[in-house]
């Protein structure tokens, strides 16, 4: 029995380290089923469940294992795996937006690592803490309307918070000699900073990061530095430097294969053209963006793209290609449930039928000349392997910008938030787990002092815990005595070893409340920028004349449609 247990538990291990992570989950919870008398081999097992359950997204389950290797720890007397355990209990929790008691967690972990000498814990935990806050201080910004740097005293002090945890993180790392945690902890930084609206600050902790990951080869960290570099010159008004950045953005992606990002760079470049007033090269952008959005089937970012290729098109003139895009605009934000958008698009489609002299019933429904469009650009976008020549072939095409999102401050981020680098080994992953991970007992002790209420699932029986086979070996810490027998398996040195590893918790993002849009960057940064340029994007803005002559047929880009 007891070898079947760890047999199955380390062939769980096994397939989570190859990022299996259903396949691990099962093993992990066979060897549960099997059960163990080991109350520190159970509690490794509760833990890697928790971790592998994270990173499925079943955070329920997650919660449940973590606090059940909570539980273990605080009976069998490991103060270090009590630490731990809280850790993961707080990454869990703030992915669920339960950011109050994931900071209670989080405390917890760093309140035992300092009083056990262990810097490497409480490194993770002056992390964690920084995650926490820096994931509430965004939550409470969305949808908030102010400017860069104009924010409510609760945002700001939160994510003043999430600064002094990670400044505090940083130097610990950099006593400790941990070049790839400094890499993480000059991003978030970077990206606090940034919402904070210091962006020459963002730009300096941005740069550090870059620079370490280009050490480490670690391409998606450089990715995302280049883009968030990007970001930080947008908002200096450095718009040509901030496309140097998002083309390196966009490459990077294309070589790591990942259309999501792509879709991001290509919106964050059409932006930036657009700021530039460069129209046609913003449309070039916007259209590639199109195209990904509709491939991956995101219906917001499809319409995002819409409303983009329409105010380009009407800073041109266009009003016909204008028209189309925004009655598409129109069409997807009543599908989505997006009321301003609609109610956006149904201004700007009075306006260009008004100025075009058209009514509805003179709309023909047809898109097959926007269709062969898109699927030449398609066909550029396969074809084309070197990317400076696709830009070139595209120019030619449509006789002619905005970012990958941010950091998933990574999540994404979230992490970095964008921070820190995917783990591909289990023993990388519970290091982020426990980088940002929350614990159960204390907390509800503490919880309920401060919220009326109590979580008290950790109450259970020890004894009544799923995988425990109680003999008289560990009857001792059940009943509360002091001198049990230590267990020596291999397999618990094993997964303590991972467990001192460390996992980044940015990689998860919190949930948002509306529609997803996963081509379009975190920070809607059309709408950003938008606010701080005075002058908007919006030549289209003005009041159409209505006597305007309808462009001559040359006059209109390939593939448009009247529709």
């Amino acid at each position: 029995m007891e070898a079947s247990c760890l047999e199955l538990a380390l062939e769980g291990e096994r397939l989570c380290k190859a990022r299996d992570f259903k396949g691990g989950t099962a093993f992990f919870e066979a060897a549960v089923q099997v059960g163990t008398e080991d109350l520190k081999t159970l509690s490794a097992i509760y833990s890697q469940l928790g971790n592998a359950y994270f990173y499925l997204k079943e955070y329920g389950k997650a919660l449940e294992y973590h606090r059940h290797d909570l539980t273990l720890a605080r009976t069998i007397g490991d103060r270090i795996g009590e630490g731990k355990a809280s850790g993961n209990l707080g990454n869990t929790l703030k992915v669920l937006g339960r950011y109050d008691e994931a900071a209670v967690c989080c405390q917890r972990h760093l309140d035992i690592s300092q009083e056990q000498g262990d810097k490497v814990g409480e490194a993770r935990a002056l992390y964690n803490m920084g995650n926490v806050f820096h994931a509430k201080g965004k939550q409470q910004l969305w949808g908030v309307s102010q400017d860069p740097g104009e924010l409510p005293p609760d945002v700001r002090d939160a994510l003043q918070r999430a600064t002094t945890f990670y400044e505090m993180n940083l130097s610990l790392v950099k006593e400790l000699g941990d070049r790839a945690a400094q890499g993480r902890a000059f991003g978030n930084l970077g990206n606090t900073h940034y919402l904070l609206g210091n962006f020459v600050e963002a730009i300096k902790f941005h740069r550090e990061r870059l620079s370490i990951a280009k050490e480490f080869g670690d391409k998606a960290a450089e990715r995302r530095a280049y883009s968030n570099l990007g970001n930080a010159l947008i908002f200096l008004g450095q718009f040509n430097a901030a496309t140097e950045y998002y083309r390196k953005t966009l490459q990077l992606s294309r070589q790591l294969k990942d259309q999501v990002m792509e879709a991001q760079a290509c919106y964050s470049l059409g932006n930036t053209y657009t700021l530039l007033q460069e129209y046609e090269r913003a449309i070039d952008y916007h259209l590639k963006h199109l195209l990904i959005a509709q491939e991956l089937n995101d219906r917001v970012g499809e319409g995002r793209a819409c409303w983009s290729l329409s105010n380009a098109y009407m800073s041109l003139g266009k009003h016909r290609q204008a028209l189309h895009h925004t009655r598409k605009h129109l069409e997807i934000s009543r599908e989505i449930g997006d009321r301003n958008g609609e109610l956006t698009a149904r201004m700007n489609v009075e306006e260009l039928m008004e100025a075009l002299g058209v009514k509805e019933a003179d709309l023909s429904p047809s898109e097959s000349e926007f269709k062969v469009q898109v699927c030449f650009l398609q066909k550029l976008a396969r074809d084309t392997s070197d990317e400076d020549c696709f830009f070139d072939l595209l120019s030619k095409f449509q006789s002619s910008r905005m970012d990958d999102q941010r950091c998933q401050l990574d999540e994404p981020p979230n992490g970095e938030n964008a921070g820190g680098a995917d783990p591909n080994t289990l023993n990388d992953m519970i290091d982020a787990s426990l980088l940002t991970s929350p614990q159960t007992e204390e907390l509800f002790d503490l919880i309920a002092s401060s919220q009326s209420r109590r979580l008290d699932d950790q109450r259970v029986s020890v004894s009544n815990l799923p995988g425990l086979r109680i003999t008289h070996n560990n009857l001792g810490h059940l009943c509360g005595e002091s001198d049990p027998q230590e267990p020596s398996d291999d397999f618990f040195n094993m997964l303590i070893k991972c467990q001192s590893s460390r996992i980044d918790d940015q990689r998860c993002s919190p949930p948002e409340g509306g529609p997803r849009a996963p081509t379009v960057p975190d920070e809607d940064f059309f709408s950003l920028i938008q606010r701080v340029q005075a002058k908007r994007m919006d030549e289209q803005r003005v009041q159409l004349p209505s006597d305007e002559q309808e462009p001559d047929e040359d006059e209109r880009e390939p593939g448009a449609t009247d529709s």
